[in-house]
C-alpha cells in the first residue's frame, strides 16, 4: 500500500480526522495538500509535516464555493504537482430533532458534507479526464449513511447521499481510470466527542458496538492507505465500514 510521492489532497484537514490523515499519509511519503478554511491551522500542520521531513502545502479552500473548488486543482498543481488522490473529509453536523432543525441548519450540513464533496470531485474529475490522468477519490462517509439514529437527521441524509454519489460517480468515471470509493467510519474518539463517552448515554452507546470500544483515528489508516494506493487499482464504487462491527448490532 505504497503512497510515496503521491500528491494527496485532503479537505477538512485543519483538525480532527483530516489532520490525522494528513500526518499518516505524509509519514509514508505522500505529498499533502492540506485544505480547509482555517489557514493558520493548515500552516501549522504543513510546518509539522515539513519538520518531519515530509512535503505539505496549506491551501485555503471553501468547499461550498464552486469558484474556490475550481481553483483548487490549479493551485495545488503549482505547489506540489499533479494531484493523484482527493480525500473529501470536510464535514459538519447540527444536533436536534427534525422539528427543531432549521433551514439554515439543513443548508449548513448539506452544503458542506454533500455539495462540497460534489464540487471538489467534479472539479478534479474534470481535470483528470481532460488530461487523461488516472485519479482516486476517497469520500469519508459514515455508518449513519447506512443506518439511522435520532437527532442527526441532516447529517445522516448527507452521508447517505455521499454514499450514493460515490457509487454513481464510480460508474461514470471508471472508464477514465478514475476510482471513487468511500469509508464509513463508526464512532471514532476525537477531541470534540471525548467527554461524551464517560456519560451514561455514551456508555450505553458503547455497549451496542460488538467490539465494546470506540474506534481510534488510526483504526482508519488501513482503509485510507488501501484506497489511496495502487493496491486498490481494481476497486471502485465500494464503501468500507470501519465500525467495530456496529452495523452488525442487533435490534
Amino acid at each position: 500500500m505504497n503512497v510515496k510521492d503521491k500528491v494527496i489532497v485532503i479537505t477538512g484537514a485543519s483538525s480532527g480526522l483530516g489532520r490525522h490523515f494528513a500526518l499518516t499519509l505524509a509519514a509514508r511519503g505522500a505529498k499533502i495538500a492540506a485544505c480547509a478554511r482555517r489557514l493558520p491551522l493548515l500552516r501549522e500542520l504543513a510546518a509539522e509535516v515539513t519538520r518531519g521531513g515530509g512535503s505539505a502545502a496549506a491551501v485555503e479552500i471553501d468547499v461550498t464555493s464552486a469558484a474556490s473548488t475550481e481553483a483548487a486543482y490549479v493551485t495545488i498543481q503549482s505547489l506540489l504537482g499533479e494531484p493523484d488522490v482527493l480525500i473529501n473529509n470536510s464535514g459538519v453536523s447540527v444536533g436536534g430533532s427534525w422539528l427543531t432543525q432549521t433551514e439554515d441548519d439543513w443548508d449548513k450540513v448539506l452544503d458542506t458534507n454533500l455539495k462540497g464533496a460534489f464540487l471538489m470531485s467534479s472539479a478534479f474529475c474534470r481535470q483528470w479526464k481532460s488530461s487523461g490522468r488516472p485519479g482516486a477519490i476517497i469520500n469519508i462517509a459514515s455508518i449513519l449513511g447506512l443506518r439511522q439514529a435520532g437527532g442527526v437527521g441532516p447529517y445522516a441524509v448527507s452521508k447517505s447521499g455521499l454514499i450514493q454519489m460515490t457509487k454513481t460517480m464510480a460508474l461514470e468515471f471508471a472508464r477514465f481510470s478514475i476510482r471513487v470509493n468511500a469509508i464509513a467510519p463508526g464512532y471514532i474518539e476525537t477531541d470534540i466527542n471525548r467527554g461524551f463517552w464517560d456519560l451514561p448515554a455514551g456508555q450505553a452507546m458503547l455497549k451496542r458496538i460488538p467490539q465494546r470500544r470506540l474506534g481510534r483515528p488510526d483504526d482508519l489508516d488501513g482503509a485510507v492507505l488501501l484506497l489511496a494506493s495502487d493496491a486498490s487499482a481494481y476497486m471502485t464504487g465500494i464503501v468500507i465500514p470501519v465500525d467495530g462491527g456496529h452495523l452488525l448490532s442487533t435490534l
